[in-house]
């Protein structure tokens, strides 16, 4: 009697310990509320962030149904004496179908949220406001403003700054000379390969001003490490008066990185 007891205190203290957990990240703004993200700086970060959050409380839900019946089984179908052989069973058809096809639709309706999640995030409309084309190589980063006819460039001690209007839909284009770089700016909650010989391209519309930390997120040599970069996202006026900064010192046109050719352009 006394071991019952203790496993049903058990059992109460694990899970008023989970519930504690869940309860305080109910807040949007806490960090325990997007469970490690950063408060997202894009229209498109939401989304992201609501496929996070959504994996993680399946996984809770799921978590805790295992452990209850872990516990429960633990408690139930204990010995009970030394002498007290708990009943031995072989087959039970109805449940060994249940955990074939319950983690099955698990893993199908996972698979439904996040690709259709993918396509709408990945999916390039073409309707942006500016275009900027991201170069990276090792351990650097340029960014080609498009329709300004400017560039920034960085090196791994200077690192580069990427700057954006707010509330302006931006696709980037990405490319390099060299090898597989990934372009990553944690508060956009959004990443995307850098790979040679090929164009990838996305879309995003910052929304929140303020400058945000970049890095590459693929190891690509030696000073991976340091091949970062910072993003500005700041008003309109104060974009254009930094294309004209950047034109007044000789940053026209498109910076040559000796980039590979896509072919197509």
């Amino acid at each position: 009697m006394k071991s019952s007891a203790r496993s049903k205190r058990l059992s109460l203290a694990l899970l008023a310990g989970m519930s504690t957990l869940v309860l305080a990240g109910c807040s949007k703004d806490s960090t325990a509320g997007r469970l490690g993200m950063p408060v997202p700086a894009t229209k498109e970060g939401p989304r992201i962030l609501s496929l996070w959050q959504g994996s993680w409380l399946a996984a809770l839900i799921v978590g805790l149904l295992v452990w209850g019946l872990l516990i429960w089984a633990i408690v139930a179908y204990r010995r009970r004496s030394a002498d007290d052989l708990p009943a031995q069973v072989k087959y039970n058809v109805p449940i060994e179908i249940l955990y074939t096809v319950a983690p099955l639709l698990m893993v199908l309706a996972l698979f439904y949220f996040t690709a259709r999640d993918q396509a709408i995030l990945t999916k390039v409309s073409n309707d942006q406001t500016h275009t900027v084309n991201v170069e990276g190589w090792r351990w650097a980063w340029g960014f080609n403003y498009l329709d300004e006819s400017a560039y920034d460039v960085g090196t791994p001690k200077n690192r580069a700054t990427l700057w954006l209007p707010v509330n302006e839909k931006v696709k980037f284009e990405l490319t390099s000379p060299d090898v597989i770089h990934s372009f990553w700016v944690p508060a956009f909650l959004m990443k995307m390969d850098i790979i040679p010989g090929r164009k990838n391209a996305f879309e995003v519309t910052p929304d929140r001003l303020g400058t945000f930390s970049g890095k590459c997120a693929e190891l690509c040599g030696v000073d991976h490490s340091r091949m970062l970069f910072d993003v500005k996202v700041v008003t309109r006026s104060e974009y254009n008066a930094h294309i004209a900064q950047l034109k007044s010192i000789g940053q026209s046109g498109t910076l040559n990185t000796g980039r590979t050719v896509v072919a197509g352009e």
